[in-house]
């Protein structure tokens, strides 16, 4: 082979081989590195000093005590920060906009619902939460419009239309409605009425075909809905069964909204794995739910006290007798809990304007400090969170590549850079000490400086 020939070979392949390293280099996911940054992985409640994160592409590297090598990374430097996982919200409602469920019944429409729930989504995320399961009335169209990136929004775990019996929790029907009449909450699958074990395969089986990650039934009543005494114990041994089934052929779980203590006791023993309110908690509930590895979710603003006060409590006298009796009979909640605690998420169960929800998480966020103080708080907006998001399975969850609710490496990059120290100092996650009356709390927190989901920053207010 003559030698100029050879020459030209030998430069080919070297140009070739230059631009397949190009090629690679591009294609190398995009690295981010926090340096300088007191680490709260959202489970111990020693922090680790002056840490490093280094994140890859939607995932959690490295963590460490010590300095890495990353030359290639964006380096940020946390200046002595606080850096946490992304809150975790397990019980909001992103489609309900109020004023009132009747309201929303006789005069709203699919796009009301919709509009509302973009607005929602973008207000979580802008609070600090990059996860947000939503307990009844969202199916799969929110949640693929935030992972496709067409707007703005936190991880989203819908549960379809509430399962609710006649006259129950989420009978939304107008007053004179005959039994099986058909509904705005039901044309749109926010809410179904059922009657026996075939409609809970029927309307259980048609929220995950539309897109739920889990199943959201209704046991107990409430206090300013219309027809259901917050005593009621709705859903038969088998109607429960066949809702924890239905959620088992999908790989999942149900949900179950329960005040009383029998229809506790009734859910965990069908197989129920996340109780909602919980409010008639005692030992003996702590003990069946440790036992099987259940969750609760509580909404502490049931504890506060000017709850008799709410107009939509005070103003109805129905109302007002329930939330009187309810009061006196969830007063041992918090003791309880103390005594025997179980593992809890956090929940703020928002009924209304994006800007009253948004003060009421704020206040839900200093509840839970005030009741238990700020570890236990800020593992009940992680790592708890996390745990009862991972329940929907290893198909029906949308989000399999890494773990939620912890900074560990693997881990989603799900993460918030903060100001100061929120186990010693638990205002600076966004509290507010005021609920009904409170001024209008801004867009994000001044304190949560950086706000990353999925690897992808959508605020950052450092220098």
């Amino acid at each position: 082979m003559p030698s100029s020939f050879r020459s030209v070979m030998f430069a080919t392949v070297i140009a070739l081989s230059n631009l397949g390293l190009a090629e690679a280099q591009e294609d190398a996911p995009r690295q981010v590195l926090f340096t300088n940054v007191n680490i709260f992985d959202g489970v111990n409640a020693d922090l680790i000093e002056n840490g490093s994160v280094l994140i890859e592409g939607n995932l959690i590297k490295t963590v460490s005590a010590n300095p890495i090598e990353a030359p290639d990374a964006e380096v940020i430097d946390g200046e002595g920060r606080t850096l946490t996982p992304g809150f975790i919200e397990n019980h909001a409602h992103l489609m309900l906009m109020g004023p009132s469920l009747s309201a929303m019944e006789a005069n709203s429409t699919w796009e009301d619902f919709g509009i509302h729930a973009t607005l929602m989504a973008k207000m979580y995320l802008l609070q600090g939460f990059t996860t947000v399961r939503d307990a009844g009335g969202a199916n799969g169209g929110l949640r693929r419009a935030i992972d496709a990136g067409q707007i703005v929004g936190p991880r989203y775990y819908p549960s379809g239309a509430f399962l609710s019996t006649r006259g129950g929790h989420a009978d939304f029907g107008n007053f004179t409605a005959p039994p099986g009449s058909e509904t705005n909450f039901g044309r749109l699958n926010m809410a179904q009425e059922v009657s026996g074990v075939d409609d809970i395969y029927l309307y259980g089986r048609n929220n995950f075909r539309m897109g739920a990650t889990q199943l959201k039934f209704m046991q107990s009543g409430g206090v300013v809905s219309a027809f259901d005494p917050w005593q009621l114990l709705a859903g038969s041994k088998e109607e429960i069964e066949a809702a924890v089934q239905v959620a088992g052929e999908y790989g999942s779980y149900v949900m179950a909204h329960s005040y009383r203590k029998e229809a506790i006791m009734n859910a965990l023993d069908a197989g129920v794995m996340s109780i909602e309110h919980g409010f008639s908690f005692d030992c003996e509930i702590a003990e069946k739910m440790n036992e099987i590895g259940a969750y609760i979710t509580t909404n502490l603003t049931a504890f506060d006290p000017g709850l008799l006060d709410i107009p939509a409590v005070k103003n109805q006298p129905s109302s007002l007798a329930k939330a009187i009796s309810a009061s006196a009979t969830f007063a041992n909640y918090v003791p309880n809990m103390k005594e025997c605690p179980v593992k809890r998420g956090f929940q703020t169960d928002c009924v209304g304007t994006v800007e009253a929800c948004n003060i009421q998480i704020a206040y839900e966020k200093h509840l839970n400090n005030e009741f238990f103080g700020p570890y236990q708080s800020m593992v009940t907006l992680t790592s708890i969170g996390g745990e009862i998001a991972a329940l929907s399975g290893d198909f029906t969850n949308p989000y399999t590549e890494g773990k939620l609710g912890v900074i560990e490496e693997g881990a989603y990059a799900d993460i918030l850079l903060i100001d100061g120290n929120p186990l010693e100092d638990f205002s600076v996650v966004g509290t507010g000490d005021k609920w009904f009356g409170a001024e209008p709390r801004p867009e994000s927190p001044e304190t949560i400086r950086i706000i990353m989901k999925d690897g992808v920053m959508y605020k950052n207010t450092l220098n």
